[in-house]
């Protein structure tokens, strides 16, 4: 039985899939979702800073962090500085996610 892979370093989102790929992106728990809708005040590749509803809020991002499975773990932030985002909307998206779905492989 075969259980290690080597990841792709750029994977790419499917052409035809099953329309389950954003929900397993986000019941994966990897990227970093927005609590409130706000406008973003600062964003590096450690933390982002959302401003909005009167608070502003700091979201810490996962900087090549070892899992509990000996993988590596690596959130991309995905916003610009001065853009507005919605409640819900992805902030940072980490290993085999593309654009807030899940991205496994090359077309």
């Amino acid at each position: 039985m075969q259980r290690q892979a080597v990841p792709l370093s750029r994977s790419e989102k499917c052409i035809v899939g099953t329309g389950l790929e954003r929900q397993a992106a986000l019941d994966s728990g990897v990227p970093a979702i927005a609590e409130h809708g706000g406008k973003i005040i600062y964003t590096d590749t450690d933390k982002i800073i959302l401003s909005g509803n009167g608070d502003t809020l700091s979201i810490p991002l996962v900087i090549y962090q070892r899992s509990n499975k000996n993988t590596c773990m690596h959130q991309k932030p995905q916003v610009q500085r001065g853009k507005c985002v919605k409640k819900g909307q992805i902030l940072a998206d980490g290993a085999a996610i593309v654009g807030g779905e899940l991205a496994l492989g090359k077309n």
